[in-house]
This record gives C-alpha cells, sequence and structure tokens, in this order.
C-alpha cells in the first residue's frame, strides 16, 4: 500500500511522547502525529487528547525518506468542511485570524543596546544586594 499525502487510514496509538504519537498504521508502518496536529485547539499535554491503545483516524500529511508524517485535527477540518454542490469548486478555507508579517530583524546596535540594559539590570541588582550585605555587617561591628 503506497501511502500519499492526503490518504486516510484507521490506526492505533502505538506510544506517546511530549513532542507527538507514534501510530501504527495498516501493513505495520508505523506514522508521528505531532502535537501541534492533535487538535484545533492548543495542546499543551497530548495525554488529555490521546490515550496509547486508541483506536484514531489519521490523514497523511507527509511521507518523506521513510517517515510518515500524520495529522488528525486536518481530517477534522475536512470532515467539518460543508460538501459544495455539483459542478462547483469547493472553497478554500480562511485562516482563522488575519497574518500578520514578522517583525524586522533587529540591528547589531539594538541587539547591543539590549544586552547591555539586561547586563546593566543584573548588575544593579548584584550590587544592591552586595551593599545591603556589608552595611549590615558594618552596623553590628559597631555596636
Amino acid at each position: 500500500m503506497e501511502l500519499t499525502v492526503g490518504t486516510v487510514l484507521e490506526g492505533k496509538v502505538k506510544s506517546i511522547t511530549n513532542f507527538g504519537a507514534f501510530v501504527t498504521l495498516p501493513e505495520n508502518k508505523t506514522g508521528m502525529v505531532h502535537i501541534s496536529e492533535v487538535a484545533n485547539t492548543y495542546v499543551s499535554d497530548i495525554r488529555q487528547h490521546l490515550t496509547e491503545g486508541q483506536d484514531v483516524k489519521v490523514v497523511v500529511i507527509g511521507a518523506d525518506n521513510g517517515k510518515i508524517n500524520l495529522s488528525i485535527k486536518r481530517l477534522e477540518a475536512r470532515q467539518n468542511r460543508p460538501a459544495a454542490p455539483a459542478g462547483e469548486k469547493p472553497q478554500q478555507s480562511r485562516p482563522a485570524r488575519p497574518v500578520t508579517p514578522p517583525p524586522a530583524p533587529k540591528t547589531a546596535d539594538q541587539l547591543f543596546e539590549e544586552k547591555l540594559k539586561a547586563f546593566m539590570t543584573e548588575s544593579d541588582s548584584k550590587i544592591s544586594g552586595i551593599r545591603q550585605y556589608s552595611d549590615h555587617r558594618t552596623r553590628s561591628r559597631r555596636r
């Protein structure tokens, strides 16, 4: 059986890691569902969504170098999409939120200024701690 992108399969969760779940597929093949492909919401603990031995329906989203990448959330999105009327193309789904451009890369001067500011803040807090300690010791000797 040739696995191509878009193929829907049923499998069983073999093991769970912090970064995803390994799923046993037909013909003793194994694929991985990355934690970001489990649900349409943020997943901090994959064990809240999947358990070992659970039967799952997955869609192949990549297959290269013997590694099979799977998704559960893309299959759910595909199933929840309404069917297009006969003769019409299905509409492309739009992103849920507008895409903002990434911030401009920082210049060397800006990076230096940030590092200097962090150093100065840390240095000030260390010096104030030392001053408090030395003031305390000086006061106790004078008595």
